[in-house]
């Protein structure tokens, strides 16, 4: 067997499966290293969807690694607090719930985004999932900077991604992703608890 004749579909499915798994374990403890699994698995994904014809989870894979990039800066960047001596406390961005004004501009940024994804790919491609395929990347798009923020709401966002995600797999043929996100939905229930655990403890 040479390299050609690799199934390459399957084994940058095995490792997406890895990374994703590794990615979940960080996000759910709220570790800065999330962002490294999250520049990584863009890279394997882009090419499983675009083979897939999941032409809308493809694009959406360049937003992830560009806000990759930002949410590490973002959770990582020390914020300055005290009188502005060499002194003052430096710490991370803390968890938060979103404020109400953001929470309506991100359900408006989901909404047009979802309507014009779907007409982008009911029109322009030839996707047989063209609602479902829109609305998980829309909603991807907006839980993805929520998560950059360190909102907890984020996780209500991606419970019901991953939801849609595993039927949307199954029905292509991505089994290993199909499981991946089943448990994505499960964990999200329980990151959630033990995110507002964190919030009030100020973990």
């Amino acid at each position: 067997m040479t390299l050609a004749t690799l199934p390459w579909d399957k084994i940058l499915e095995a490792l997406g499966f890895s990374v994703g798994l590794l990615y979940l374990w960080w996000e759910y403890h709220a570790d800065a290293r999330l962002w490294f699994a999250s520049i990584v698995m863009p890279t394997i994904s882009m090419w499983i969807y675009l083979h897939k014809g999941l032409y809308a989870d493809f694009a959406i894979n360049i937003y992830y690694f560009a806000i990759a990039v930002y949410g590490y800066l973002a959770w990582t960047r020390a914020r300055h607090k005290g009188t502005g001596t060499r002194e003052e406390k430096k710490d991370p961005l803390p968890i938060t719930r979103i404020p109400p004004g953001r929470l309506a501009g991100c359900a408006s940024a989901f909404l047009l985004l979802w309507a014009a994804l779907y007409c982008g790919l009911r029109f322009l491609t030839d996707s047989t999932v063209p609602l479902a395929d829109a609305f998980t990347t829309a909603l991807s798009i907006v839980a993805m900077w929520m998560l950059a923020r360190k909102y907890i709401e984020q996780w209500i966002a991606w419970i019901a991604v991953d939801a849609v995600c595993v039927g949307l797999y199954i029905y292509k043929g991505i089994h290993l992703y199909a499981v991946l996100y089943a448990l994505y939905t499960v964990i999200a229930f329980i990151g959630y608890r033990n995110w507002r655990r964190m919030m009030r403890t100020g973990a």
